[in-house]
């Protein structure tokens, strides 16, 4: 059935403009008869986070920005999703045309800019599907700040507050280009503030909310010294993981699409790879097994998401790689995993999970 919606709705999809197309992508999912994915084999289970991820592989935040069909992608095989990016209040994000396939590339341009529905509609969501009588997978949550926010770092909290009591765990993003200066909250001083700030909140809330693991979302386009401030800083705070990374603002030189690839905005898909395996490797060594990570970023395979492994990812994210492959690609990424443990004769992913990662950071830097 998954086989059939992709040759069905692939070519419809790319008939309309990206985003428009994204909008029909989650009416379908809400509507369209899809059967369940079988059982996950449990050689593909991963607990991190002290959660139980039936299989490593994720629907990045973006995809599902205000909780609309996470039980859909639960069923169709995700092991886990995220929701958001979530602001507190609603905002319209960037004028558009906002999001541009680079389709020579598989790659996409997005400047959306935090468009949201607003935290009380999303957690009316969240709250229904975690009644006790439901039977959930993994939802994360993405929080950002409202692109006004006089304090940015009480929009985090803020979120916190409301979310912690129905997430699986929540990710602070600070991470989007598409927010003026929101990037700059990478800055080491900033923060360190805000991470304090945000573990306080969550072991304050714990008492009602119960543990929520609290994560924290990087750009690939870090320099290696603000990298070391940003993992030191992540783990002098205790974050219980990272998620590597974004999209990214660089534009390679092999794009074959130059009029596009002007856009501004994060760059994401195929072209982001070499970068994003890089950063997460780089990553990888500097957290030293304190805490998972979470790997993103031009994942579009079997070999590409078990590459992402390898350099250092205990659980992987794909999104733009679901618009050039289709939904099948959860399953075809979990099937080329299950084939290398059984080549490999491994029981599980852990051994393979940053088996690269130092050999990666011998080698030129990506352009």
């Amino acid at each position: 059935m998954i086989g059939v919606f992709d040759r069905l709705a692939g070519p419809l999809l790319r008939l309309f403009d990206p985003e428009d197309a994204h909008g029909l992508a989650l009416k379908m999912l809400k509507f369209a008869p899809l059967a369940a994915a079988a059982r996950d084999d449990k050689r593909l289970a991963v607990r991190v986070f002290g959660l139980n991820f039936p299989n490593p592989v994720g629907i990045a935040a973006g995809f599902d920005k205000h909780a609309e069909v996470p039980d859909a992608l639960l069923r169709i095989g995700f092991g886990f999703v995220e929701v958001g990016t979530i602001t507190p209040k609603p905002q319209a994000g960037n004028p558009r045309p906002r999001v541009f396939r680079l389709d020579a590339d598989e790659g996409v341009i997005n400047r959306l800019g935090f468009n949201s529905q607003g935290a009380d509609v999303v957690l009316k969501r969240l709250a229904a599907r975690a009644a006790p009588s439901f039977d959930g997978g993994i939802v994360g949550i993405n929080v950002g700040a409202n692109k006004d926010a006089p304090d940015r770092t009480a929009d985090y909290v803020r979120l916190i507050e409301r979310f912690a009591p129905v997430a699986s765990y929540v990710t602070v993003n600070i991470s989007s280009p598409n927010t003026p200066g929101l990037r700059t909250m990478q800055q080491a001083a900033v923060l360190d503030d805000l991470l304090a700030r945000v573990i306080d909140t969550r072991e304050r809330v714990a008492p009602n909310a119960g543990p929520t693991p609290v994560l924290l979302k990087i750009a690939p386009d870090l320099s290696l010294p603000d990298l070391d401030d940003v993992v030191g800083i992540a783990r002098a705070r205790r974050v219980d993981g990272m998620i590597v990374g974004n999209t990214t603002v660089t534009r390679p030189p092999s794009l074959r699409e130059p009029d596009k690839a002007g856009e501004a905005g994060g760059l994401s898909g195929r072209p982001l790879r070499p970068l994003a395996d890089r950063i997460l490797a780089e990553t990888y060594v500097r957290v030293e097994g304190v805490f998972p990570l979470i790997g993103a970023g031009g994942i579009d395979s079997g070999a590409s998401a078990l590459q992402k492994i390898r350099a250092g990812a205990s659980l992987i994210q794909i999104y733009s790689g679901l618009i050039f492959r289709g939904i099948g690609l959860v399953a075809e990424i979990k099937n080329a995993l299950l084939a290398a443990l059984e080549s490999d004769g491994q029981s599980n992913l852990a051994d393979y999970v940053g088996a690269d990662a130092a050999s990666a950071t011998a080698e030129d830097w990506p352009q």
